[in-house]
């Protein structure tokens, strides 16, 4: 049992059909902090994936060097990327800080390539986004978690997360109190899990571009005519 607060873990239906094995999600947070809201509100979110049928990991981040300030066979940086091939789908979450996401969260991303020894680390995944904030509502960071899920050439799902005064929803223990707030974190999991399962057996015809076949037929073409000349 998860413990999950006024949640009927039997409410979650796993698909007829599909694949054996469970979704892989990947999981990342944006802050260091001992008590960090990102990591509870992460911590939350792969519970619940847990109990909707999916598998979980959580990348923690501490010690993960900035971009380019170590080189790519750092061993947090060989972490983050082996996590990242092995996920399906990833759910991304930040403090806001000054009106965006914070370093810490930038760096994780800027640290997984578009291109890795031809797999491409994030291209077809589905992926959730999600916030907390010490103020008010704002969903800066989510906006601009977006962006980047887009640029990540990723499938970001609709649904969203923004806990705002996330001091406030957590107790003692660290668990989040139930509160719409929670409920929306539930649907937004339920959604990444349906939208993983949709997509993770299609995702190479996807993303298969007329421009990047053009461009691997001409290459092809090159290296026969250097062969006959």
């Amino acid at each position: 049992m998860h413990d999950l607060p006024n949640i009927d873990e039997d409410c979650f239906r796993a698909p007829e059909t599909g694949p054996a094995h469970r979704p892989r999600i990947l999981l990342l947070y944006g802050s260091l902090r001992a008590r960090s809201f990102s990591r509870l509100a992460v911590e939350e979110a792969a519970r619940l994936l847990e109990v909707m049928g999916a598998e979980a990991r959580v990348f923690d981040p501490r010690g993960l060097p900035l971009p380019d300030a170590e080189p790519a066979e750092h061993p947090k940086v060989q972490e983050l990327r082996e996590v990242a091939q092995w996920s399906e789908g990833m759910v991304w979450c930040s403090p806001e800080r000054h009106g965006a996401m914070t370093g810490i969260m930038k760096a994780q991303i800027d640290w997984i390539p578009l291109a890795l020894g031809g797999v491409r680390p994030t291209q077809g995944k589905t992926l959730a986004v999600m916030q907390v904030s010490g103020g008010s509502q704002s969903f800066n960071t989510v906006n601009h978690l977006r962006v980047l899920g887009r640029w990540m050439r990723m499938v970001t799902i609709p649904n969203q997360s923004s806990v705002p005064k996330a001091f406030l929803e957590f107790d003692d223990n660290d668990r989040m109190k139930p509160s719409p707030y929670y409920d929306r974190i539930v649907d937004v999991m339920e959604e990444l899990v349906k939208f993983t399962l949709l997509v993770r057996d299609r995702s190479d015809y996807l993303t298969d571009r007329y421009s990047e076949r053009k461009e691997s037929a001409e290459e092809v073409s090159r290296r026969v005519n250097q062969r006959t000349m």
